[in-house]
């Protein structure tokens, strides 16, 4: 019979292929919900989890306010 034992910073692999990673893990490693990651294998037995940065979101409305009004109607009438 084999005993559900938790051991700190241990997880097992489901029937779903999913894992749990202890919230103390997440916390060191700066992770929070809705964050994406890549996984690599990286070896036997070995994986790395990686953050995915979203280039979008951070960059978007950054240029705000830096170009004239109207010059995107411009531009874009320069393409007809």
């Amino acid at each position: 019979m084999v005993r559900n034992v938790k051991r700190e910073g241990r997880t097992r692999i489901s029937s779903k292929n999913q894992i749990t990673i202890p919230v103390a893990v997440l916390r060191e490693a700066r992770l929070a919900v809705s964050d994406q990651l890549r996984v690599a294998e990286v070896g036997p037995g070995r994986l790395l989890l990686e953050k995915v940065d979203d280039v979008v979101a951070e960059f978007a409305g950054s240029l705000t306010g830096k170009f004239d009004r109207g010059l995107l109607e411009q531009l874009d009438g320069e393409w007809d």
